[in-house]
């Protein structure tokens, strides 16, 4: 946990990044009955029934000082997938980086070694080689803050019926875009020394 909180102490610098990181499922459903358009004084009313379309993975990547996230869609959450998006952060989202410092929970998939499942050796090799991985606690990722930047996509974005694949992309790209072009930050304000107080039961105690 300390180290995490560390981390989200250092100043901003554009080679050496700190990107958050973190996923999500999302079940994909027609309606089988046309909702009932909005009209003065009534709101826009669907059927309950619905039929389900299969279910899509959501990466999110967030550099909480910058405000800047981006959005990625995929049929699966396998290990190539998520090696993927590594290889999009490092060479196409920031590729003037030395090293990113990446922040992510303990998710099977979320591991180096997937890169070598993905990629040939030489290029995963290549690919750690510009990161710097810390892992939030196995049962504490609310303190990655990419979890938050999740949180507001699903609030604003997912907490409804999203037919198909097509439709989810554009839809969170277009949410991307707007926050984005907001340089919406997240005002993370938990640090070791609150940690310490208000988590004191987590630590060892010392006999005298």
């Amino acid at each position: 946990m300390e180290n995490v909180l560390e981390v989200y102490k250092r100043p901003y610098k554009s080679r050496f990044p700190v990107i958050c990181m973190d996923e999500l499922s999302k079940q994909l459903t027609i309606e089988t009955q046309l909702p009932i358009p909005a009209a003065p004084g009534r709101c826009e009313c669907f059927d309950y029934e619905y039929e389900r379309n299969g279910t899509a993975n959501v990466f999110v990547f967030t550099e909480p000082l910058t405000g800047w996230r981006q959005v990625a869609v995929t049929d699966h959450r396998r290990k190539t997938d998520w090696a993927e998006q590594i290889r999009q952060l490092v060479d196409v989202h920031r590729p003037e980086a030395e090293r990113i410092t990446l922040v992510m929970d303990n998710l099977n998939t979320h591991s180096l070694g997937s890169l070598y499942e993905a990629f040939p050796p030489d290029e995963a090799r290549r690919l750690i080689n510009r990161l710097e991985v810390v892992h939030t606690p196995k049962h504490g990722s609310w303190l990655n803050m990419a979890e938050i930047e999740l949180n507001v996509l699903s609030r604003q974005c997912l907490s409804r019926r999203i037919p198909d694949k097509d439709t989810l992309v554009h839809e969170t790209t277009v949410w991307q875009q707007q926050r984005n072009n907001k340089r919406a930050v997240i005002d993370w304000q938990f640090t070791t020394g609150d940690a310490r107080i208000k988590l004191r039961h987590l630590y060892p105690k010392i006999q005298s």
